[in-house]
């Protein structure tokens, strides 16, 4: 069993900065595939990044791209998603989430792919 608990959501405005933190419980955290995900308001939650169990590769869609910066620290089980020049549309709630073991070689983007997530934080972007 896996727990993931995130923070560091909050509000913003617009060109500004915010860290989301992600702290895993359980002792296969640092051979696992972590991924971040979001969800905006009447919308499908959808893949933001990933990053293998080293922190050596790593995955951005395309709207997060250059913005935004996933990185994790294994001594403390912990993933990180620093988000910069945000924008309206970076508005949502955020979830990070473990891949299944499965996919340790890979970097998925779907959400059947992930089997272990947390509560979510709200980040909300003003203009």
């Amino acid at each position: 069993q896996v727990q993931l608990v995130e923070s560091g959501g909050g509000l913003v405005q617009a060109g500004g900065s915010l860290r989301l933190s992600c702290a895993a419980s359980g002792r296969t955290f640092s051979s696992v595939v972590m991924g971040w995900f979001r969800q905006a308001p009447g919308k499908e939650r959808e893949f933001v990044t990933a990053i293998n169990w080293s922190g050596a590769s790593t995955s951005y869609a395309d709207s997060v791209k250059g913005r935004f910066t996933i990185s994790r620290d294994n001594a403390k089980n912990t993933v990180y998603l620093q988000m910069n020049s945000l924008k309206p549309e970076d508005t949502a709630v955020y979830y990070c989430a473990t891949a299944a073991p499965d996919y340790r070689y890979d970097l998925p983007r779907t959400e059947r792919r992930y089997n272990y997530w947390g509560q979510g934080t709200q980040v909300t972007v003003s203009s």
